[in-house]
Formats: C-alpha cells, sequence, structure tokens
C-alpha cells in the first residue's frame, strides 16, 4: 500500500512527486479523441499556425488526469474511498507535445468524517509545472479517506 492514511496526514504537508512525464502527441490525439472533443486547437496543426500558441495545445483535461494521477501513489493509492469532487481547476499556461510535467500535491485541509468513524476527508492541492518550472494546471481536490486500520 502506497497512500498514505487519513491519520497520517498534516495540513501543509508537501508532496513532490517523483514521477515526471514528457506529454506526446500520441497521448493528446488519442485522449482527445476518446472523449469525442473535436476541438481544433487539440486536432489541427495548420489551423494552429494562425493562432497565438502557433501550434497544437494539449487537452486540458489529459492535463487534469495526469496531474491527479502522478499524485495517486504518493497520497491516495489502496487509503482512497472516494474521490469528491475538483475544485478550483486552473490552466494558467498551455501545455504543448513534448512538455515534461512534474506535480507538487499539498494538504490544505482535514477533516474527521461526522458519518464514517474510520475516515476522513481530506483537501489536497494539486498543482502541475513544466520543464520550464512554470505552472500549467492546479486544482483543489477533496477525497474520502481510509484512517489506518486499528
Amino acid at each position: 500500500m502506497a497512500g498514505v492514511w487519513f491519520d497520517e496526514l498534516s495540513v501543509g504537508q508537501r508532496f513532490e512527486h517523483p514521477i515526471r512525464r514528457t506529454i506526446t502527441e500520441t497521448d493528446n490525439i488519442l485522449f482527445t479523441a476518446l472523449t469525442h472533443n473535436p476541438a481544433l486547437l487539440h486536432l489541427d496543426e495548420e489551423y494552429m499556425k494562425g493562432t497565438e500558441f502557433g501550434r497544437r495545445v494539449v487537452n486540458s483535461a489529459f492535463t487534469l488526469g495526469l496531474m491527479v494521477g502522478i499524485s495517486v501513489g504518493d497520497t491516495t493509492l489502496g487509503t482512497a474511498v472516494a474521490n469528491l469532487g475538483w475544485d478550483e481547476v486552473r490552466f494558467p499556461k498551455p501545455v504543448f507535445h513534448g512538455d515534461t510535467i512534474r506535480v507538487v500535491t499539498e494538504v490544505l485541509e482535514l477533516r474527521e468524517s461526522r458519518s464514517r468513524p474510520d475516515q476522513g476527508i481530506v483537501v489536497f492541492l494539486h498543482q502541475a509545472y513544466n520543464q520550464h518550472d512554470e505552472l500549467v494546471a492546479s486544482c483543489k481536490r477533496s477525497g474520502l479517506q481510509r484512517k489506518r486500520p486499528r
């Protein structure tokens, strides 16, 4: 079990996740196709040459999923009961094919579950950075987390 039990977490605790991921064209095209998103900014290189970006932009839903996914092994793998929601999802800079993403997670809030004494609610702040250390994505994620079995 790689994740952390609710009662082992503390507000302000930070995780600098060791997994990094270089995003490929295949990642972007496949994810975009699988989610039926026909947006030209993800699929049409010629169209994008005439935009401020000059090239295709990685689908932000992929970036969000990757950011949260990278965090799982160090935080919630084997200890999560449920994902309760994502709030304040932001993409301050675009992600492009070839960008390498690293993720930092901070514990923002902890509270005991009122209805489940063996669980608690945690709010994580996930932040993704590209290879230039520019913030490219962030979100707050609330989850129901198990306490260490007694």
